[in-house]
């Protein structure tokens, strides 16, 4: 039997990172019908395809939580080196940095790129599938121009602009990334749910 996650009217976005939670909470806004409550738990660094990873640390955390649980992945794919760093994009960036990631593909004529933030949401119920939803946005690696306070942010640049998302206002950047694209597919779907149970709970 499902779980009936509604009813706490919060949801566990597993995150240790005080800059995404704002920025998650800026762009699902006053629509998304839960309370967004953060928590970090260390997951393990799954390896393979990613949508495999994303599902794999959505159900750990529930082992972890509990309960209703979103869990993100983001993926910083180079078309010059087959898809990489892709989902190990984290690494990358820890060792390399911004500067070290433009020159990763110094000898390549290609600079383009797309960005893929993958959110999991799991009910809590182990038996429940786990969903996912993704947002792409495509552009290219740059030299890094902007505020260090983001991770990749400098050194990309979406497709249509001259800037950076580091460069590029907050109201800006939230309307084009990955991530507000992914937010919109899963808040779209927690609107629908809300509004089914309502409908249910008003019929019977």
């Amino acid at each position: 039997m499902a779980m009936s996650w509604g009813t706490g009217r919060s949801v566990v976005f597993v995150t240790g990172n005080a800059k995404k939670l704002e920025e998650v909470t800026q762009i699902l806004g006053d629509s998304f019908p839960y309370k967004l409550v953060a928590k970090k738990i260390d997951l393990p660094e799954y390896q393979g395809e990613p949508d495999d990873i994303s599902v794999k640390k959505c159900q750990e955390a529930v082992k972890q939580i509990q309960g209703p649980v979103i869990v993100e992945d983001t993926c910083l794919c180079f078309k010059a080196l087959g898809g990489l760093p892709g989902p190990y994009i984290k690494w990358f960036l820890e060792k390399l940095q911004p500067e070290g990631l433009y020159k990763l593909l110094a000898g390549f004529e290609d600079k383009s790129a797309h960005a893929v933030c993958t959110f999991a949401f799991s009910s809590g119920n182990p038996e429940d599938p786990v969903k996912l939803f993704k947002g792409q946005t495509n552009g290219q690696i740059v030299n890094p121009r902007g505020p260090r306070d983001f991770g990749w942010d400098p050194c990309f640049q979406p497709e249509g602009y001259d800037q950076t998302f580091a460069e590029l206002p907050k109201s800006v950047k939230n309307c084009i990334s990955h991530r507000y694209k992914a937010l919109k597919e899963l808040s779209n779907y927690f609107v629908q749910q809300n509004n089914s149970t309502k409908t249910t709970s008003g019929s019977s």
